[in-house]
Order: structure tokens, then C-alpha cells, then sequence
């Protein structure tokens, strides 16, 4: 069991992201905390963990347990990655091989590559099982997992869920992976960020994801209903307001100079009617930030549409090469006008560099508008730059872009902030925002959901089912495999499939 106490986190630059928070981890709990990135889910973990986070926080309060805990990062430390596998499991010591042999069963990984590999060779899915084999060599009561489905593939993915219901340690993970959350949560911790990004709120429940998810689908259409009625009355008084302003205003104008008693008087009258529409407007933009949860992004693509039959790619490739490595021969893809493909496969079977020959393919053709999502954001944006400048640049309208954005839930101070300061999913955002300003009709997306907060993710995907376009993906995410694509390839040694239902 670990008790959190009182706990107050605070960012270098006097922002509150945790304030006077109390809960207990009991034992077997599966506890998953979601929330939008930089809502401070990955330093609640490195803080219960008892990890040094002042380079970037201070807290105050306490953590209390007597049981062993281990913490698995979102990546391998650089430090780890030329150590041969079998001296990172062990930490450098003299291995317990009847305990290396039963955590080499747990993960299916073969003994060749515990005993022959280097860290830096393995594939994503096989850096997380060898990283969970570190954690359980040391046999701990407690494991934080901070975001273990980056990188997996679905097979991977299948044995993680597995791994995280059967195992009889209590586990606390992060993750943005719906399916993961459905089937593995036993309950639920939400980090938001309410009122602008002001106000810190926590909720914690002992129920599933989907019950969860469902219960505040309801509340937040409940808010929203007392939200309109709000906003109806604030619409009355502002009306209100407007023809005593008009009115006021035209005496002002018309009143002779002759009777100057009269003009104070309406002066000061003037005076008190200002001071009720600045109130008016103070309410209002209160009225904004209480009643805007996370799902509230609103965003579509406008006015993009192909015709059904339009030859978007017509691929044949002998190998799939990266340097003088073959991942894969014989590939063939044709895809037309509104298709809506995915395409999946293991770790290092060669899918990125498949999305990558498609946009080099594409890149000369002038009767589509291509656009494309890396996996690895740096690729295609400059981080020195603001998101309202990055936007600018697509459209050269200010007002457009910061609208925009606004609509995506940046503040003010984070649309000027240099998009290096800002969390993996508003980098997502941005780029998503700049591909609706393209008026893409083609979009190349690498992982395009990974980094997006599952309450927020079903409205990318709303967005990516009405888009009228083509789509070539590159996914991991199973609901977006689910209700976006039409179509889904596997890759292989062999070629690309076409998976059958």
C-alpha cells in the first residue's frame, strides 16, 4: 500500500499542476491516470517513485509506504542503451538465472537475445519487455509505468494488457491507449487543468474506463445544459445592458450645454453603466473557462473532397530497403480517391520507412495536396518558432490561426510560447491545425494519435471519419484502426497483405 499526502507540485514558473492531494495506491490496484500531456501525470509518478524532479518542480507533502516500488520511464536513459540486455536486466550483477529464465517465460523474449543483444539494437516492443523484466528482477510490490504502449505494436501491446491484468502487483500506469485503459483499469485518476490552465483538478474513481468515460459523457452534457441557460440569461442582460448604453449614450449626445448638472449626472450615470458591461464581460469569460472540459476541441477539415475513382498511388517496389538492410520485397499498394488505409506490423518490419518512400512518391504530384504527419514531430516543424507563427506561415492571418488554436484549447501566453516548451499532444495539435489549413486532401499520418489524451482522441477520430479525403496511416491504436480505416494492410518479410475484416 503507498499513501499520498498533501500533495502540492508546483512548476518553476509559480504554475500549480497538483494542489493538496491525498489518495491510497491499495494492493493489486490497476489504477491508470489519464489526462492532457503536461498536466503533470508522468512527475506524479516520478515523485511517488522518489525520483528527483526540482529541476523542473518543487512539491510539498508526503509519500508513505513501506513497500518496494519501481518505476519504468517513458524511454531507456541513454546511459543504458550499448550494455549488453542481460547486464541492463541485472543492474550489473551476478545474474539469478532461475529468475531470468522465469521473467524470460513471463515475456516470451528468446534466452539469444537476453544474452546476445545490445540495448540500443532491440525494437520498441522489445525494449519495454526487457524493461519490465529490470523493474520484476528485483521482485518490487509496486509498479509505475509511465507510458509503456509508446512504441508497441499490437502484438506487444496484447501481451502488456495481459501482463498488467494477470499480474498479481499492484500497478499504476499512464497511458493514452483507450483499448489498454478498457480492458486493464480498475480504476481511474484524471489530471486536468481547468479555468485557462489556473486550476488544478484530480478525480479519482474506483470504476472502468468505459464506466468512467460514460459517467462523464453524462455530467458534461448536463453541464452543458445548465452551461445554455447561463448563457441565455447572460444573453438577456447583456441586451439589457446594450440599450441602456445606446440610451445614456444618445442623452449624452443630445443633452444642451446649457444645463451642465444634467451632463454630470449623465456622466456619472455613464459611468456606473460601463461599469456593469465590464462585469458583464468578466462573467462571460468566467462563463468560457467553468465549462470547458478537455474533450471541448473543435476542429474539421473544410471543404475537402476527392472523387472516389481518382488514382491517389499506384506502388510497386521490388525491396523495401533502409541502407543496405531489406525489410521487406515485392510490395505492392493502390489506393483511390476517398480510401482511408492503415498499416500495420511488428516493430521494425519497415512501416515508417514505407510511409516515407509513399511521400517521396507523391511529392511531384499537382493535383493533390499531400500532407504529412511524422512520427517524430522535429522532422516537419521548427520548435524555435511559436505555434501562432507556425500557423501564420500556412496562412498568413494571424486572427485565423490564434482562432484556431483557441478552438484546440491553447491559452494566450502557450500560443507564443516556442513550441519546444510545449507537451508532445499540443505539438500533435499544432500540426493537425496546420493540415486543416493546408486544405489537405491526402494526409500521410505516422502514429498520427499517440500523443493525444484518450478523452480528446474520439474527437480527432470524429474529425478523421468526416474528412473527405485519403488517408494513409500508419497506427498502433486499435480504435483508430477500428473506426477511421476501411482498409488494413499488414507488412512483412513478404509484402503488404490486405488484412480480410
Amino acid at each position: 500500500m503507498l499513501k499520498v499526502n498533501n500533495l502540492t507540485v508546483t512548476t518553476l514558473k509559480g504554475r500549480k499542476i497538483i494542489n493538496d492531494f491525498s489518495f491510497v495506491l491499495n494492493d493489486g490496484d490497476k489504477l491508470a491516470v489519464i489526462g492532457e500531456e503536461g498536466n503533470g501525470k508522468s512527475t506524479l509518478l516520478k515523485i511517488m517513485a522518489g525520483i528527483d524532479v526540482s529541476e523542473y518542480v518543487s512539491y510539498t507533502g508526503d509519500i508513505i509506504s513501506v513497500d518496494r516500488i519501481a518505476y519504468l520511464p517513458q524511454k531507456i536513459d541513454d546511459q543504458h542503451l550499448n550494455q549488453d540486455v542481460l547486464s541492463f536486466i541485472t543492474d550489473n550483477e551476478e545474474p539469478d538465472y532461475q529468475r531470468l529464465y522465469e521473467l524470460i517465460r513471463l515475456t516470451g523474449l528468446s534466452a539469444d537475445l537476453i544474452h546476445d543483444r545490445i540495448v540500443s539494437t532491440l525494437s520498441g516492443g522489445e525494449k519495454v519487455k526487457v524493461s519490465i523484466m529490470r523493474l520484476l528482477y528485483k521482485d518490487p510490490d509496486i509498479l509505475l509505468l509511465d507510458e509503456p504502449t509508446n512504441d508497441l505494436d499490437l502484438r506487444t501491446l496484447i501481451w502488456l494488457e495481459s501482463f498488467i491484468n494477470n499480474t498479481s502487483k499492484t500497478v499504476m500506469f499512464i497511458s493514452h491507449d483507450e483499448t489498454l485503459l478498457s480492458n486493464c483499469a480498475s480504476g481511474i485518476l484524471h489530471m486536468e487543468q481547468l479555468k485557462r490552465k489556473q486550476e488544478p483538478v484530480i478525480t479519482l474513481r474506483s470504476q472502468s474506463y468505459q464506466e468512467y468515460h460514460e459517467n462523464r459523457r453524462h455530467n458534461i452534457a448536463r453541464t452543458n445544459q445548465l452551461a445554455r441557460k447561463e448563457k441565455a440569461e447572460l444573453n438577456k442582460q447583456l441586451e439589457k445592458y446594450r440599450q441602456i448604453y445606446q440610451k445614456v449614450e444618445h442623452r449624452q449626445a443630445t443633452i444642451s450645454r446649457g444645463d451642465p448638472h444634467g451632463g454630470f449626472l449623465l456622466k456619472k450615470k455613464m459611468h456606473a453603466v460601463k461599469a456593469l458591461g465590464r462585469k458583464l464581460e468578466e462573467k462571460q469569460e468566467n462563463m468560457t473557462k467553468k465549462y470547458e472540459p478537455e474533450e471541448a476541441i473543435n476542429i474539421f477539415f473544410e471543404d475537402v473532397s476527392l472523387n472516389p475513382d481518382k488514382i491517389i498511388l499506384d506502388l510497386h517496389l521490388d525491396q523495401l530497403k533502409v541502407e543496405d538492410k531489406v525489410l521487406s520485397e515485392n510490395i505492392d499498394l493502390h489506393v483511390r480517391g476517398c480510401d482511408k488505409i492503415c498499416i500495420i506490423g511488428e516493430n521494425g518490419s519497415g512501416k515508417t520507412t514505407l510511409l516515407k518512400v509513399i511521400k517521396e512518391n507523391l511529392a511531384e504530384r499537382h493535383d493533390i495536396n499531400v500532407g504529412y504527419m511524422s512520427q517524430n514531430y522535429h522532422e516537419i516543424m521548427d520548435y524555435g518558432i511559436s505555434p501562432t507563427s507556425y500557423l501564420y506561415d500556412i496562412c498568413e492571418d494571424r486572427s485565423k490561426a490564434q482562432s484556431l488554436l483557441g478552438s484546440l484549447k491553447f491559452t494566450s501566453e502557450e500560443m507564443t510560447h516556442a513550441i519546444s516548451e510545449l507537451s508532445e499532444g499540443q505539438k500533435c495539435k499544432i500540426i493537425l491545425a496546420g493540415l486543416i489549413l493546408r486544405r489537405c486532401n491526402v494526409l500521410l499520418l505516422d502514429e498520427p494519435t499517440r500523443n493525444l489524451s484518450p478523452l480528446s482522441n474520439p474527437e480527432v477520430r470524429r474529425m478523421l471519419v468526416d474528412y473527405g479525403g485519403c488517408i494513409i496511416a500508419v497506427s498502433h491504436d486499435r480504435l483508430f484502426i477500428d473506426e477511421v480505416c476501411d482498409k488494413v494492410y499488414q507488412l512483412d518479410a513478404a509484402g503488404l497483405t490486405l488484412i480480410d475484416g
